[in-house]
């Protein structure tokens, strides 16, 4: 990786090739749940856009500049009203979608309020999810519909978890499936782990092989190990345009699974997770039925302030070393650090805002990362030459991609074995009723 190229991948605020391409997809902004009808404004940033988000009264979300296109006052500090949102500064009005409404400080017949608008985008909430659209296009592009969003709130668990980091760190790491054995699992005997358990499989072998390809939708991985009694242990996974991973770690029978490495700006990232309630989980117990020492808690958090970069924030972090226990550390427990997302976002961050990547010496095990940075380079050239980007007309390529692990024949190719897990999985006599022809 050149430095060129690096900063092409990692740059996205208004203006970069990176930023232009993620600004043609919906976007999550928020959480549903963050918008309270006639509450109080949340500043959002997006793409290096400093944004607010509201729900009128009457429960119409809107996502638009904070700065008030009167004299620059932020509209985080305005009025949630009937119909819109008021600055406070002169009182001008704007509806969710940057309309403005009133001028109370402009004599009638001078008001040009007909003809101002604040700059807002297109929204719409799915399942628990704001989206934006902050494209060129006129009229924003179909939703591409990846399956967990499609998921019911009933089914569905959702959560949000801010990194002091680059988009593409966060991504990459999240492709990276043999860090598994290590940063997650690295303390665990083989001995300790029940033989039944398929998900074991990835910690009685910590050096698995891969198929990786390219897809209509981004990249693919299968991680493989034979089993020693006639099969072959999978492990697949996506990257899905622009910043999606569909992770590995679970049955692949129910794991609905969703991440999206959504960039607030060139160094912080927030990240939404769908996860369907139903899921058989990667392996988390030894035999005995302890737990894997390290991946036995969620994440805390603080409570969520006010500034942009005050939602979703661990209390485990860089200012306290990610509470660290060395003891624990070299005894039982491989980090010191309690649990996946934590261990996850230390490392990340470790490397820094943006990772330097020329500095770094790739192996075997980096083939995924490798060819999704050459398929983000290779679509973003694309659409720098007028292409548009993949998915957009056609949203079946994201809706029918499944990550989890399965058994198979080693003698079936193992783009067949993931077909024939799909199908299956798509049954509508299978755990769930979704069909792809049906899904919106």
């Amino acid at each position: 990786m050149n430095a060129k190229d690096n900063a092409l991948l990692t740059r996205v605020g208004p203006g970069t090739p990176m930023g232009a391409l993620m600004r043609e997809y919906w976007i999550p902004a928020c959480l549903s749940s963050e918008l309270e009808a006639g509450g109080s404004p949340v500043r959002l940033m997006l793409l290096g856009e400093k944004l607010v988000g509201f729900r009128t009264p009457e429960g119409e979300v809107g996502i638009m500049d904070h700065a008030c296109p009167h004299r620059c006052a932020s509209l985080f500090y305005g009025r949630n009203e009937p119909g819109g949102l008021r600055c406070v500064y002169h009182g001008w009005k704007f509806a969710p979608d940057g309309q403005c409404l009133e001028q109370p400080n402009v004599p009638a017949e001078k008001s040009f309020a007909k003809r101002l608008k604040a700059p807002a985008y297109p929204v719409q909430e799915r399942g628990g999810v704001v989206w934006v659209y902050m494209g060129t296009r006129e009229t924003p592009p179909p939703f591409t519909g990846i399956e967990a969003t499609l998921l019911p709130e009933s089914d569905l668990r959702l959560s949000c978890s801010l990194r002091h980091c680059n988009y593409l760190q966060v991504l990459e790491g999240e492709i990276d499936t043999s860090h598994f054995g290590f940063l997650h699992g690295g303390a665990v005997a083989q001995e300790d782990l029940d033989p039944n358990d398929l998900n074991s499989m990835s910690l009685r072998d910590r050096a698995p092989l891969y198929h990786v390809a390219e897809t209509g939708a981004g990249t693919s991985y299968a991680a493989y190990r034979d089993t020693g009694d006639g099969q072959i242990y999978y492990r697949v996974a996506h990257y899905l345009l622009p910043f999606y991973t569909q992770f590995p770690d679970g049955n692949f029978a129910e794991n609905i699974v969703l991440d999206a490495a959504v960039p607030m700006d060139d160094e912080h990232t927030m990240i939404f997770t769908w996860m369907y309630t139903g899921r058989t989980a990667g392996v988390r117990r030894l035999k005995d039925g302890s737990p894997i020492p390290g991946l036995d808690r969620d994440e805390d958090y603080l409570p969520n302030g006010t500034g942009w970069f005050d939602r979703w924030r661990t209390v485990a972090n860089a200012g306290n070393d990610y509470l660290i226990d060395r003891e624990a550390q070299a005894a039982r427990s491989y980090t010191g650090m309690t649990g996946v997302q934590l261990q996850d976002q230390a490392i990340v961050e470790s490397m820094g805002g943006i990772a330097d990547r020329t500095k770094e010496h790739l192996s075997v095990s980096d083939h995924m990362i490798v060819m999704t940075r050459r398929r983000i380079l290779g679509v973003l050239r694309e659409h720098q030459q007028g292409l548009p980007p993949p998915g957009l007309e056609n949203s079946r390529i994201f809706q029918q991609a499944r990550s989890g692990a399965f058994l198979a024949d080693p003698q079936t190719p193992w783009r067949e074995a993931y077909a024939e897990q799909v199908a299956a999985a798509f049954n509508p006599t299978g755990v769930l009723h979704f069909d792809p022809e049906n899904m919106a």
